[in-house]
């Protein structure tokens, strides 16, 4: 991790590993090895001991935090004497392609859906908010898929506010990684969540300047109650990406349905070569110019080692 974040005027309170597990204290852990093994995507190691030493933590981290918003609200009710609908906490996971935003999702989607309390907990991605294959090709942009301007914005955030607002139900669009786009008419809805996960590669951006008549112009991470971001270093991310695409060569590539089919049949060589390619033309311009530098944003920052595992954690402060 950059070793400013380390530094005593820095906004963050850095952990090692074992620092970070002990703050687990008496969580108790809810999940099985088999439902882990189901959570984590294919590419990822994640195993009891990393859901035990740094996700527990984060649950219980997160149930003080929506705690305290839920009293904040109550308070505010009694104060303005209304009836108002109280609003889900939302948690925002951005970070790099293959950092492993996806497995973390759904692990803490499953944790705190296991508190006492039994809360709603919903999960969105927002690869649903991507324009059609259709527009990107027309507007030149499919080798900027994943960039901030690939993105249905005001579909997102009208999405978003909907769900702040208590509306019901709210629907988020489904996409297909095996055809590598949005399917049409295929929808997730959204009723009232207690707790709303927001994962995808750009979610922690800021919003633009106002414009001149001063209309604020709203972003997605404006809509975040907390918000974690993963980091890696690139050659570790450039690693990980390189061996899912050989795996996949043998899984979802092979499918004939496949958008990637025609790289099912690559040599070793040839594959390794075509995803360095696609490594260093897209998804690492896109995290050096769009999303690592909004890694500062983050409430909660977890740095991975080259075994996948989460080796420090800074946490902003209070």
């Amino acid at each position: 991790m950059d070793q400013r974040i380390n530094d005593g005027l820095s906004p963050y309170r850095s952990f090692t590993r074992a620092e970070w597990a002990m703050l687990r204290e008496d969580t108790l852990m809810t999940l099985h090895p088999d439902e882990v093994m189901r959570l984590r995507s294919m590419h990822d190691r994640l195993d009891m001991s990393e859901v035990e030493e740094i996700y527990l933590p984060l649950s219980r981290l997160l149930s003080m935090y929506v705690a305290a918003t839920q009293r904040l609200f109550r308070a505010q009710q009694r104060f303005l004497d209304t009836e108002d609908t109280k609003m889900p906490y939302i948690i925002g996971i951005g970070g790099s392609v293959a950092v492993g935003k996806s497995t973390t999702a759904r692990v803490l989607q499953a944790l705190l859906a296991r508190w006492p309390n039994v809360p709603k907990v919903d999960l969105v991605t927002t690869d649903g908010f991507l324009y059609p294959n259709a527009i990107l090709e027309r507007e030149h942009l499919m080798d900027r898929k994943g960039f901030p301007e690939s993105y249905d914005l005001q579909t997102l955030l009208r999405f978003l506010t909907d769900v702040k607002a208590g509306r019901r139900p709210t629907r988020a669009p489904i996409y297909s990684h095996l055809v590598y786009d949005v399917m049409p008419n295929h929808w997730v809805e959204i009723d009232r969540p207690d707790i709303l996960i927001v994962e995808g590669l750009n979610v922690l951006q800021a919003g633009r300047l106002p414009s001149k008549d001063g209309e604020v112009i709203p972003f997605v991470s404006d809509f975040f109650d907390f918000s974690v971001y993963l980091d890696a270093d690139d050659d570790v991310l450039r690693t990980w990406y390189v061996n899912r695409f050989l795996t996949l060569r043998g899984t979802a590539f092979s499918d004939p349905k496949s958008y990637f089919h025609r790289y099912s049949k690559l040599t070793d060589a040839d594959a390794v070569a075509t995803a360095t390619d696609i490594w260093t033309r897209i998804n690492l311009v896109n995290l050096h110019e769009n999303i690592l530098p909004t890694r500062r944003r983050a409430d909660l920052i977890l740095k991975k080692n080259e075994s996948h595992g989460v080796g420090e954690v800074a946490l902003r402060k209070l």
